[in-house]
């Protein structure tokens, strides 16, 4: 004989459950609030360093642009990153605290990260490599760098790729976990460096003045002398070679601009050294001829006649 449900049974069992309910969703809800908060302070975090970062280049990259979109984009990467391990933190604390055992999902996540980190653990290279590349300003879009032995002109950087284009036309692409030397020829300024070599006979204190007089007089000219940003620097005697003195020289002029300057330096010098008379030599070789020696005296002896004979 079933026993009669009656409402002075059922009253302490649904104010339990309801208290357990309520209690259950009002911790659910400041799990919640706190992630919420957490997402508030982590914004306005990065938003505070993309003003640092911004604040900290320098002032072309600021009135170009591109400190603003570098700092943007790597707070933008961060911001994701932390959104989804805020989230991720209060959906596994909410089903913690409505009694559901998290351990079997945490374990299962794990394998399935462990299994996609193998997986992928190339790409992953590249991502955290182009992530401190741009994060450390190695290199910029416009810039002539030379990767792995690969020199050319930077057409495209993101966070797994960086492409080059030489002078060719022919773009390579590096995956940025693969690069091993990365050489930035115009990164704030560039140089022009020379070797002139001129022949043993010439003066090289004369030779030095030619040279930094067509310095100066570039330096002049209306078009190529803003490209240079310092007066021409004479090293000095660099090299004694076979047929030649070499002279180095060096000309510090605004990125991607040391090419344009040292061809037409090149022009002037060469006219210069032809007016005053200062060779340029080619590669020689001196012969000696000796004179031939007596030529050796070979005589011939028959052989000795038999006994008896």
């Amino acid at each position: 004989m079933m026993t009669g449900f009656s409402m002075e049974t059922a009253w302490p069992w649904l104010i339990t459950m309801a208290t357990t309910v309520g209690l259950a969703l009002l911790r659910v809800g400041v799990v919640f609030v706190v992630g919420y908060l957490a997402l508030r302070f982590s914004r306005l975090g990065l938003l505070q360093l993309e003003r640092v970062m911004v604040a900290a280049s320098d002032a072309t990259d600021q009135q170009a642009g591109t400190a603003q979109k570098r700092a943007a984009t790597l707070t933008g990467i961060l911001r994701t990153i932390a959104l989804t391990a805020i989230w991720a933190i209060v959906i596994i604390e909410a089903l913690q605290v409505v009694g559901l055992d998290v351990a079997p999902i945490l374990a299962g996540a794990g394998i399935i990260g462990l299994a996609v980190g193998f997986g992928a653990q190339n790409l992953v290279r590249d991502l955290i490599s182009g992530f401190f590349i741009i994060l450390e300003d190695h290199i910029r879009l416009g810039d002539v760098a030379v990767i792995n032995g690969t020199g050319g002109l930077v057409e495209t950087i993101t966070f797994r790729t960086i492409a080059l284009r030489d002078f060719s036309g022919v773009v390579h692409v590096f995956p940025n976990g693969g690069i091993n030397t990365l050489s930035n020829m115009t990164k704030d300024w560039s140089a022009f460096v020379l070797d002139m070599g001129v022949a043993y006979k010439e003066d090289t204190d004369r030779v030095v003045a030619v040279m930094r007089a067509v310095g100066d007089a570039l330096r002049q000219d209306p078009e190529l002398g803003p490209l240079m940003l310092e007066p021409m620097e004479i090293v000095g005697v660099e090299n004694f070679g076979d047929s030649a003195v070499t002279i180095r020289a060096r000309i510090k002029t605004r990125p991607l601009e040391q090419w344009k300057v040292g061809r037409e330096y090149r022009r002037r010098l060469k006219k210069a050294f032809d007016a005053e008379g200062i060779e340029i030599p080619f590669p020689q070789r001196a012969l000696s001829l000796l004179e031939a020696g007596h030529p050796f005296k070979v005589e011939l002896v028959s052989g000795t006649k038999q006994a008896g004979s």
